[in-house]
């Protein structure tokens, strides 16, 4: 791919920093979400009796993007600022800290889990980066060739299909249709602006489109209040009025401390035991092996995209690195493991900005914005019809840079369209599985049929499938 901005270019500030807030815009939605689900999760146990002491203070999604923030700070310096992903929060340990409160004694000590978890999960990775490091990565080119891991990144891009066109038919009205054209126009916004824009055009895409689809939001909404019509109400303007203090505008209005998940410790070891360390230690490690293998897709796809192998320099091991401690130091503030997001890379494909001076003051902005409330009440408040519009583009970049691995593969042969077919079948088709506490998402599971069907097939016979005369 012909890229605008290389790995190692610095873009001029003022471009800086409008690209940084895309790259933003991009991953912000899912990284504050990710604290909102763990919050409802533990409300639905307390209503069913699971958790009998109150919830006095919910986990913060200032404080989550602010652990993304410094998480992709030390992974950009692991990986010798060689690699332009940013991190947020992981949904694949969205089980594991609800258990991590759910086993909890005290709301302290759930947040206490929810530190020792990430450190765990991170420690998954910095050994496998050490055996990595030993035994050099040729066994997993072996194991997990471009036939294996193209499908299985498409996968990602497919698996979140469902949530792209779900958010665009949600846009906080009784009328679905008004939400599609909203998001619609975001899309189609996002498109021109991409495909026929001038240079500034094709790299902020995505601020275009969200800008264009909250304004069409936001006027279908004032007509609708002021017409008392419901059904056009597309925006919600809850986030703004929380943000006052006895209807008046404060300083607290403006700028918050965001409650870092160390700042509810207090007490917190009267009531830890080692059966609660190992309630959390199984609710963690086995979903630390799982997201390794959405690891290593994410990082072969921006590896194709920026025409690098990751893999090789500055090497698996240091972006493994990267990614567990990350996590830890992510965790310790806003007590969401981080991972590689996906958002992010597709935002990369798209724009072809592969700067990492980009992420490193995305990453900068993220920890400032999160003590700005303004801003963060801002990206609550975008419909989900609007970020819905946006991720139908960067979910399908991330299903056809995988399909694009796949593209010198040979499929008239049986064994290299049997691992192409299972993978896709059974990721497109959801497949998951559960071993008491330990679940496979339906990527970890088409990964594993892709690797063991490849290892099945690849010694055969070189048969071609007969074409039709």
């Amino acid at each position: 791919m012909k890229l605008i901005y290389q790995v190692e270019d610095k873009p001029k500030f003022g471009q800086l920093i409008v690209f940084a807030i895309q790259q933003l815009l991009a991953i912000m939605a899912a990284t504050l979400v990710v604290p909102v689900i763990t919050n409802g999760n533990i409300a639905v146990a307390q209503m069913n009796g699971k958790i009998t002491w109150d919830l006095v203070t919910p986990m913060s999604p200032a404080a989550a993007l602010f652990g993304a923030g410094v998480g992709t700070l030390v992974y950009v310096l692991f990986t010798m600022k060689k690699s332009p992903v940013f991190l947020g929060s992981s949904f694949a340990f969205l089980g594991s800290m609800a258990s991590a409160f759910t086993g909890a004694a005290t709301m302290a000590v759930g947040y206490l889990g929810l530190i020792i978890g990430a450190v765990l999960a991170g420690l998954v990775y910095v050994v496998i980066a050490l055996i990595v490091k030993a035994c050099g990565t040729a066994w997993i080119d072996k194991l997990m060739p471009a036939v294996v891991i193209g499908p299985t990144v498409a996968i990602i891009g497919l698996g979140l299909a469902g949530n792209a066109v779900g958010d665009l038919n949600n846009g906080n009205t009784a009328d679905a249709r008004i939400a599609v054209l909203c998001g619609l126009i975001t899309l189609f916004v996002t498109m021109i602006s991409s495909v026929y824009g001038k240079k500034l055009g094709k790299l902020i895409p995505f601020i275009f489109g969200i800008i264009a689809g909250y304004v069409f939001a936001l006027v279908l909404t004032l007509i609708g209040n002021a017409t008392d019509t419901p059904a056009i109400c597309i925006l919600s303007f809850d986030a703004f009025k929380a943000l006052l203090v006895d209807d008046k505008v404060a300083l607290t209005t403006f700028v918050a401390f965001p409650d870092f998940a160390f700042l509810n410790l207090k007490g917190c070891f009267a009531d830890f035991s080692g059966s609660y360390f190992a309630t959390v230690a199984v609710a963690y490690v086995p979903v630390a092996f799982v997201v390794f293998a959405e690891h290593l897709a994410d990082h072969k796809n921006i590896s194709s995209i920026i025409e690098k192998d990751l893999l090789k320099e500055p090497g698996l091991h240091r972006t493994l690195l990267g990614d567990g401690v990350g996590s830890m130091a992510g965790a310790l503030f806003g007590g969401c493991p981080n991972t590689t997001y996906g958002e992010s890379i597709g935002c990369v494909a798209i724009t072809k900005n592969a700067s990492v001076a980009t992420i490193i003051t995305a990453s900068v902005l993220a920890i400032l914005i999160s003590f700005l409330s303004p801003f963060v009440a801002f990206v609550n408040s975008i419909p989900s019809c609007v970020m819905g519009g946006v991720c139908m583009a960067l979910y399908g970049f991330i299903a056809v840079s995988g399909l694009k691995m796949v593209q010198n593969i040979d499929l008239n042969k049986n064994k290299n369209l049997f691992v192409v077919s299972i993978i896709l079948i059974s990721g497109i088709g959801g497949l998951s599985m559960s071993f008491g506490e330990i679940s496979l998402t339906t990527t970890a599971c088409a990964l594993i049929l892709g690797i063991i069907t490849n290892l099945v097939v690849k010694n055969g016979p070189e048969e071609e499938i007969a074409e039709d005369k």
